[in-house]
């Protein structure tokens, strides 16, 4: 049997922090069949990368890496490795061009967190599979400084008229994958409360596009 593919999980903040980050460490301790390695020390990110299919910044924010981090797992994703990025990722490294262009967008802002509507775009993907065409979920429905969708696959799009606040109009991406060097980047700016991750649908969702950053099949 295969080795199960292991993450290594920042979870670093030197901005807001997330109340939900032990929750969301603990969904991902608990999701098969991968092992998890968990830091919020940015010595780790120096340190080679090789070892995990993937990394994974679990709602960071602010600037989480050193020179030397930023240098490696810039090497890391050029050479194939996954890198995942969830909810507050976008929220993270805002003095580092590299990792604007490997996520696919930075945060701008956000409305109340309130019940609202996403919208599947690309049902084919292994994060959108499990999810119903349109997924009534509740978060805080970032918006981003720019729109991704010329460098990225939009597998996700927020449906603006069903919650109020909405600031970037009828195409709104809001989850996304992308290829840069040889390696894979998966986003999802949803994960934002603790109950996000006891919801079945969106632990499928961040399943799915785990298994596509570290090319697992089902």
């Amino acid at each position: 049997m295969a080795p199960a593919p292991r993450l290594l999980v920042c979870t670093r903040t030197t901005d807001y922090r997330h109340d939900s980050i032990p929750d969301a460490v603990a969904a991902l301790r608990a999701m098969r069949p991968f092992a998890v390695d968990h830091t919020e020390d940015p010595a780790r990110l120096e340190q080679p990368l090789e070892p995990y299919a993937a990394v994974v910044f679990l709602s960071t924010s602010g600037d989480v890496l050193t020179w030397a981090g930023r240098e490696r797992l810039a090497g890391y994703v050029e050479s194939g490795g996954g890198f995942v990025g969830v909810h507050a990722a976008a929220c993270t490294e805002y003095g580092w061009p590299y990792y604007g262009d490997l996520l696919g967008a930075r945060f701008a802002r956000h409305p109340a967190y309130q019940p609202g509507r996403a919208v599947v775009e690309d049902a084919t993907h292994p994060a959108t599979r499990p999810l119903p065409a349109v997924w009534d979920f509740t978060d805080e429905w970032y918006d981003f400084r720019a729109n991704p969708r010329e460098s990225v696959r939009v597998l996700l799009r927020a449906d603006e008229e069903s919650y109020e606040g909405g600031g970037m109009g009828a195409d709104h991406p809001l989850a996304w994958c992308r290829t840069q060097g040889t390696g894979r980047v998966f986003y999802t700016a949803l994960g934002h409360a603790a109950s996000a991750y006891r919801d079945p649908r969106f632990l499928a969702h961040l399943r799915g596009g785990l298994n596509w950053a570290v090319r697992r099949s089902e």
